[in-house]
């Protein structure tokens, strides 16, 4: 049996309502043996720094309990050095040589696609699942795989959610409670540690 691995990274930097929601989307419509969640070690791409690794951890492995199939994988934030996806899923793909990988991200990850390293090969490792949400406005224009690539790449369905982490960081500073975009759970870490205090 090929077992169908999911790996869904990010900053988490706070893990939110849309992130467990593309979770589950993934897990239902991929029909995955198991979803690794991997929070981002040193971002390459983000000019802000992130909460520290243990803290995104710990809210990710809060916000995720009641995904079925979902494991928190931490190894990106205990590598050196700029983490990039492509040495992720060769790791992953040295532990795990007969899984299939899927690699889950959103639409505005899958436009940006070919500004990363060896995007390619990424390509060549994993299926390219790209989260389409239900567009309310009709101006934005979705995301197209590349004609000769199509056979890697896979639409997962959500509903529209606008939430974002930058939002919810502003509004965390300015004291505005901001569950249920996160679970109490998540909202409670973050209250006891004092992040996102000042952006």
């Amino acid at each position: 049996m090929v077992r169908r691995m999911g790996v869904f990274g990010g900053a988490f930097d706070p893990p939110h309502a849309a992130h467990v929601a593309l979770a589950q989307a993934a897990v239902a419509q991929l029909q995955l043996d198991e979803l690794r969640i991997i929070p981002t070690g040193q971002a390459w791409h983000k000019t802000r720094p992130l909460s520290p690794a243990f803290h995104r951890v710990a809210m990710v492995e809060l916000a995720f309990t009641e995904v079925p199939r979902v494991v928190v994988d931490p190894r990106e934030t205990l590598r050196s050095g700029p983490t990039y996806t492509v040495d992720t899923l060769r790791d992953l793909k040295t532990h795990w040589p007969q899984a299939e990988l899927y690699l889950i991200m959103g639409e505005d990850q899958a436009h940006a696609l070919p500004s990363w390293r060896e995007w390619q090969e990424i390509v060549r490792l994993a299926i390219i699942c790209v989260a389409e949400r239900e567009n309310t406005t009709g101006f934005k224009p979705g995301f197209v795989a590349p004609v000769a690539l199509e056979s890697r790449f896979r639409k997962l369905y959500l509903p529209a959610m606008p939430i974002s982490a930058t939002d919810i960081r502003a509004q965390i500073s300015a004291q505005e409670c901001v569950v249920p975009l996160v679970f109490e759970a998540v909202a409670r870490y973050i209250d006891q540690h004092h992040l996102y205090q000042t952006i």
